[in-house]
């Protein structure tokens, strides 16, 4: 006899199988996490460290981030094209992946 018999099993309907729970939530642990690729398309996470490729003006803040300027400790936000980031003077600052180039 089986120990996997008070196992709970799910449908699956991308694959049409029954598989189990722990299964099922471990595949949809990884469909979860979202690739951040930066300009020429290195795989960013959080904590790195990027330079901007463009000049950018901040709205609200009246400011102008220059290329080559370096933003420290990113924080990715789940969506693909955003980033979290610091700088000084300016709060909430989020960055499109595009105009950054990973350090």
């Amino acid at each position: 006899m089986s120990d996997n018999i008070d196992e709970e099993y799910i449908y699956d309907e991308v694959s049409g199988e029954w598989i189990s729970a722990a299964d099922a939530k471990a595949a949809s642990a990884l469909n979860d996490t979202v690739e951040v690729r930066d300009a020429v398309g290195n795989l960013l996470a959080d904590g790195d460290q990027v330079t901007l490729i463009k000049d950018l003006t901040v709205k609200g803040a009246g400011q102008t981030l220059k290329r080559g300027t370096l933003i420290k400790s990113i924080r990715l936000t789940g969506d693909a094209q955003e980033i979290d980031c610091r700088f000084d003077g300016i709060k909430g600052l989020v960055l499109r992946a595009e105009f950054v180039r990973k350090r």
